[in-house]
């Protein structure tokens, strides 16, 4: 199966020496390049820490304020705590199942790997892998969307008499994904993960600061707590809403795919790693939840940082405005291309050549970018560049990519 490793753990941290040494075993562990290059194992637990703090506290954690405004204080605590507890609870037994696979000499590397292994291929292939890919695809053009909206509330700030429209910073976000969608592996997203987790707790703290001074001010409106809504029906809708926002803010770990970026042997490894995590969470989602319902009450916005800002004069001094948008975008692009790694696995798995070194010439890297195809089909499952040269009527095949046209291995 491929991405499940039966034999020796060592055999998947390494991508070009596990590629090598597999060539001795074929019928034991498939080659799978998706699993060598992009899930390569090779990370700590605080690594682990990282990657789950990335994937879970991210900028719509704004948005909890506006929960409890929906929910009460009394309902927006609780249920705070208790998707907590359940989300701890679940990611951490998921990590156990994970983890007693690996001690069976079955590691799994993928979601769809897990239920391949446990519900059957069909479950895998048609219905886990599509609903994984929809779920990383919808955060993916979620964070984009809202980083063009920051960009743009930072130039409206800026320049209160601009005309650039909202599809303009969109598109310059996206362009700077498709930059850092290059990066080559989970693994060598430790260190942006670590600026994320720190970016993440810069801005909860800027946004709790801010709320805090807001409704403390003499010249602040009077606070109302009571539910919105003129109906029951109006009020039902509301606490639904709610709770969807929380259980999304709360429910987007991929753990499967962040737990085979941790070296062999991962026993206690992941544990350690939600520790981290949830430690970030209770700092964040509390303080910024709590704080900015008690500042602003039941006339908090969808993102409460709409709230610094009335009728286009800010309520704290612009630049700090401007300071916490930006922690904002930076860790908004580096939470887009942690779920960009399912969808890089599977074309690296598609396209790359698993015997091919990681950064070979003959291996195509179509992270990010678009692949052309150029003539008629090669029949050679392993040309490169030089082959081509010397075989004047094979055709070439070209991937584009931020630094130039390389040369890639032909499609089959």
């Amino acid at each position: 199966m491929a991405g499940t490793v039966e034999t020796d753990p060592t055999l998947h941290q390494d991508g070009g020496a596990a590629a090598a040494a597999s060539s001795d075993l074929p019928q034991k562990a498939e080659l799978d390049a998706g699993a060598l290059f992009v899930l390569e194992s090779k990370g700590s637990w605080v690594h682990c820490g990282y990657h789950l703090t990335t994937s879970i506290v991210a900028p719509p954690l704004l948005s909890l304020p506006f929960a409890l405004t929906l929910l009460g204080w009394a309902g927006g605590i609780v249920s705070l705590v208790v998707a907590a507890l359940v989300t701890f609870y679940s990611y951490n037994l998921l990590s156990l199942v994970l983890e007693h696979h690996a001690a069976m000499g079955r590691r799994q590397l993928r979601f769809r790997d897990m239920a391949n292994q446990i519900l059957g291929p069909r479950w895998g292939r048609y219905y886990v892998g599509p609903v994984q890919f929809m779920v990383c695809y919808g955060a993916v053009v979620a964070c984009t969307l809202l980083g063009g909206q920051c960009m743009k509330a930072i130039y409206v700030l800026s320049k209160p008499e601009g005309t650039l429209k909202l599809y303009v910073f969109v598109t310059i976000f996206g362009c700077f994904m498709l930059i850092l969608a290059q990066i080559p592996s989970f693994h060598s997203l430790r260190h942006i993960n670590l600026v994320s987790l720190l970016l993440c707790l810069a801005y909860s703290a800027c946004a709790t600061a801010a709320s805090v001074h807001i409704g403390s001010s003499s010249s602040s409106q009077p606070k109302e707590y009571s539910l919105p809504g003129d109906s029951t029906q109006d009020r039902l809708f509301g606490i639904f809403n709610a709770i969807a926002i929380i259980g999304t803010t709360y429910g987007n770990g991929i753990i499967p795919e962040i737990q085979a970026t941790v070296a062999a042997p991962v026993k206690g490894k992941m544990f350690k790693g939600l520790c981290i995590c949830y430690a970030v969470i209770l700092a964040t989602f509390f303080s910024v939840g709590v704080s900015g319902y008690w500042a602003f009450g039941n006339r908090t916005d969808g993102l409460v940082l709409s709230n610094f800002v009335d009728n286009g004069r800010p309520l704290v001094p612009k630049w700090f405005v401007l300071m916490t948008n930006v922690f904002t975008i930076i860790q908004l692009s580096a939470v887009a291309v942690v779920y960009l790694q399912p969808t890089n696995e599977v074309l690296e798995g598609t396209f790359a050549d698993p015997r091919s070194k990681q950064f070979s010439g003959a291996k195509r890297r179509p992270e990010g970018g678009v692949v052309v195809s150029i003539g008629r089909r090669c029949n050679c499952r392993s040309c490169n560049a030089a082959i081509l040269r010397r075989h004047q009527r094979a055709d070439w095949s070209f991937r584009f990519h931020p630094s130039g046209l390389h040369p890639a291995r032909c499609f089959l």
